[in-house]
């Protein structure tokens, strides 16, 4: 199913009503668009009035050399490279709603998480928290689910996705081989986990 952001913003205008505080999971697999789709969401219901704010997942990706150390440089990105724990920490945080929390936020350029790189306020009612893997169903990520009040997965066609993963490759001027790599060692193979792994979403979309 297809729905424009528009009507993604009016559906979880009417779920939050009369909620302090509202958190959105936006899950799916890489190159989805779940972090477009999140940002032009938060424009939409800050422009109708909404106090909206986007909480990547990405800023929680171990640091290389923690990754290095444990032979998972290859595999950055797959569930086992985050830190789900302080991850589930901020949502946890940030769902209490009762102070500013700083959140990190992924630099894909420089592929580190910058810390306190945005700020979550008490005043932030709806928050449009992004990621792959919020509604895998394994543990430790399985922990989230009552975290969030609406999900709404986005999964495109896979031969879409591999389109757009290979165009985000090329832009990160990658040889073939790391192209190659990075699709069929690395993106694609967590495209299928998240496909196949995943919870049943409140909303399911192949596009927007």
């Amino acid at each position: 199913m297809s729905l424009k952001a528009d009507d993604l913003a009016a559906t979880i205008i009417r779920r939050a009503e009369g909620a302090r505080r509202f958190l959105v999971a936006i899950a799916g697999p890489p190159g989805a668009g779940k972090s477009t789709l999140a940002e032009r969401l938060a424009e939409i219901l800050n422009a109708r009035g909404e106090r909206a704010v986007v909480l990547p997942m990405d800023g929680f990706h171990m640091d290389n050399g923690i990754l290095e150390q444990r032979g998972l440089l290859p595999r950055k990105g797959a569930p086992e490279t985050f830190d789900v724990r302080g991850f589930a920490d901020i949502v946890r945080a940030v769902r209490a709603g009762d102070e500013d929390v700083l959140v990190p936020v992924f630099d894909r350029d420089r592929e580190i998480a910058i810390a306190s790189a945005r700020s979550i306020a008490p005043q932030d009612r709806i928050v449009l928290v992004e990621g792959n893997y919020l509604l895998l169903d394994r543990a430790p990520w399985s922990g989230l689910a009552p975290l969030f009040d609406f999900s709404i997965f986005v999964a495109p066609p896979l031969d879409e996705l591999e389109r757009r993963l290979t165009a985000r490759w090329q832009g990160y001027k990658l040889d073939a081989t790391g192209i190659d790599w990075k699709l069929y060692g690395n993106d694609l193979p967590n495209a299928r986990l998240v496909v196949e792994n995943s919870r049943p979403a409140d909303l399911s979309i192949d596009d927007f």
